[in-house]
């Protein structure tokens, strides 16, 4: 018997999808302490609504921290605008950040939550538009299918409920493409300022969708090629005039986000940083100047904000720098070309990347397609052209969620998989039904711990650390559960913290001891004789982030991401007593096993009288 949805149900499937969604990111942003990036984007925020200079985070648009903390802004500490410096390279957020969180100390985690709760729309954005694109190109199962895909992604669960850009770069730059997408079809007037104004909003979440400003004029020329025998000279001009209001109001949008900060400044007056735009030959010093002054481009004015074309300079810069990555345990300064497409692979439920290989059969064999290839087209070359741009970046791989923007037009191809309803083959029909419940098992079994999302062949979450670090899997997040675990276990005193977060856990209330101790992996770094004894593994209670399991390994010597930290991956010879989320690991080490791992390490046995110091 086919499956069949009557079209009046679909509106409230819609809503009742959306609404659990919405559910599942709530729940979430209440339930995780700070993550790293978000301290800063709320100590930019509060630059911004104070000061209305962008500065702080230039890295990033504005557009995403100023939702979240619209109706938060008055409660935000005063920052202090000397902290503003302008010299080329300078980073001013976590400055901020930090400070925020210092004065707020305890409301911080409440105020955070809050400014969550403010994002929750622009995810449910991203799915209504999955839907819609999917629904009008494949029809209204693909479009179910399209929307569930997004709304228990873990993926899109784990960033879309933090105060940062990338899930909702996702969510606009679908409902831009969308938007340019429905213009082509139908080029009238009320659709080319619709589409400008999505392609602008796109571009003031992150400054990865720049690219639309060469992708939309390619995808006009293949569309207007394939109607060259109909198209007169006459729509061909009318469109290209349209194609151009389209842009340019996308620069107007771009530059009302910035409140017209910089914009027409001449582009020889920029300092730039990065080796590409500074002209400098060593990658890694700021401060090169530009190349474009004494030329004839150094006098042109720039349409864009200045600080949203310093956050590119900026970007390419950190490229340049090469900063330390990791990857299946090994470091290297640097990064790697496949890291993404591994990132992705081992991130992704395997009922999805089964649902995608359905796809493509099931694209392969139909005759019945009516999808046309230039519809397809425009619905892929966004996100092909982000993943691979993102990939050909190796300066640093770090974070699968800078490749989230190309998620939506993925998932609203994949939906077409939902044909297998209308094959003869029971066979298939239950594969399909198959992927898509082990799909959402796998995912609400992690809930709501989703950052640290791995799936069942990268041997989940347990073993994610193995596999990738940083944002992927310990962020910071896990504080609150670190925190419910100790106040359920006294005996756990004095407890040392090391894990990958910001705030201190003193905002939080861990009674936190200081950090382990330190065992640095070359003998000649050790102290001789008793010295030794104050290194490596100690009797006592630990709180490990899982980041710091492969601090051994790291090129520049135990830092990550901080000033400094202890050497702490001999915690790999040990077994975690309890878990906190999927990303900090309790270890209770007694006498006789520190002196066990003491031994392997060549480090001198405590004396049983070190019990319990």
């Amino acid at each position: 018997m086919p499956f069949r949805v009557r079209p009046s149900a679909l509106p409230w499937i819609v809503c009742v999808i959306l609404a659990i969604h919405a559910g599942l990111l709530a729940w979430g942003a209440w339930a995780h302490s700070p993550t790293i990036d978000e301290v800063g984007h709320l100590g930019a925020a509060a630059s911004h609504w104070q000061t209305g200079r962008f500065e702080s985070y230039r890295v990033n648009p504005p557009l995403v921290r100023m939702v979240a903390t619209a109706f938060i802004a008055n409660r935000l500490p005063r920052t202090d605008p000397d902290l503003l410096t302008r010299y080329p390279g300078s980073r001013t957020e976590f400055a901020f950040g930090g400070y925020v969180m210092d004065a707020l100390g305890p409301e911080a985690c409440w105020l955070t939550t809050l400014a969550r709760w403010n994002c929750i729309p622009l995810s449910l954005l991203g799915g209504y538009f999955c839907y819609r694109w999917a629904r009008e190109l494949f029809g209204h199962k693909a479009a179910l299918l399209s929307l569930t895909l997004w709304s228990f992604c873990p993926s899109v669960i784990a960033y879309g409920q933090l105060i940062i850009p990338d899930a909702a770069a996702a969510s606009l730059g679908l409902t831009a493409c969308y938007a340019f997408w429905r213009w082509l079809r139908e080029p009238t007037w009320p659709r080319v300022w619709l589409a400008g104004l999505a392609l602008g909003l796109a571009e003031l979440t992150k400054s990865t969708w720049i690219i639309l400003y060469a992708i939309f004029p390619l995808l006009w020329l293949l569309w207007m090629a394939a109607e060259m025998r109909i198209a007169r000279p006459v729509r061909w001009l009318r469109r290209s005039v349209q194609l151009a209001a389209i842009l340019l109001f996308g620069v107007l949008v771009i530059n009302l986000g910035y409140g017209g900060e910089g914009t027409l400044k001449p582009l020889g007056d920029f300092a730039f940083v990065s080796s590409a735009l500074g002209g400098g030959e060593e990658a890694g010093t700021p401060g090169y100047g530009n190349r474009f002054q004494g030329t004839w481009l150094g006098g042109l004015p720039v349409p864009l904000p200045e600080n949203y074309l310093l956050g590119i300079d900026h970007q390419k810069w950190d490229f340049e720098r090469k900063y330390p990555s990791y990857l299946r345990g090994q470091w290297r300064t640097g990064g790697w070309w496949y890291y993404y497409l591994y990132a992705v692979a081992v991130k992704t439920p395997i009922g999805m990347e089964i649902l995608a290989i359905m796809a493509v059969g099931l694209t392969m064999v139909s005759r019945r397609s009516r999808v046309r290839w230039r519809d397809q087209l425009v619905l892929l070359a966004p996100a092909v052209t982000v993943f691979a741009m993102v990939s050909s970046q190796t300066g640093f791989s770090h974070h699968v969620r800078y490749v989230l923007p190309a998620l939506p037009f993925f998932l609203v191809w994949i939906s077409q998989s939902a044909r297998a309803l209308s094959v003869r083959s029971m066979i298939v029909k239950g594969l399909f039904a198959v992927s898509v419940a082990w799909f959402l098992l796998s995912s609400l079994w992690v809930y709501p711990h989703s950052m640290g999302y791995f799936n069942e062949l990268a041997g989940g979450p347990l073993r994610g650390h193995e596999h990738l670090l940083d944002s992927n899997i310990e962020w910071g997040q896990d504080l609150v559960y670190l925190k419910r675990w100790s106040d359920a276990h006294p005996e756990a005193r004095p407890l040392r913290v090391l894990t990958f977060a910001f705030p201190d856990p003193k905002y939080l209330g861990i009674p936190s001891a200081g950090l382990p101790p330190s065992c640095p992996p070359e003998p000649t770094d050790r102290p001789a004789a008793d010295g030794a004894r104050s290194l490596g593994p100690q009797p006592g209670w630990y709180a490990l982030g899982v980041t710091f399991l492969h601090g051994d390994d790291h090129p520049q010597r135990g830092t990550i991401g901080l000033a400094w930290v202890p050497y702490c991956g001999y915690f790999r010879h040990f077994q975690p007593v309890a878990t906190a989320g999927y990303s900090v690991y309790v270890y209770h080490v007694t006498i006789d096993e520190a002196n066990r791992v003491r031994g392997e390490l060549g480090l001198p046995r405590l004396p049983a009288l070190e019990v319990g110091s």
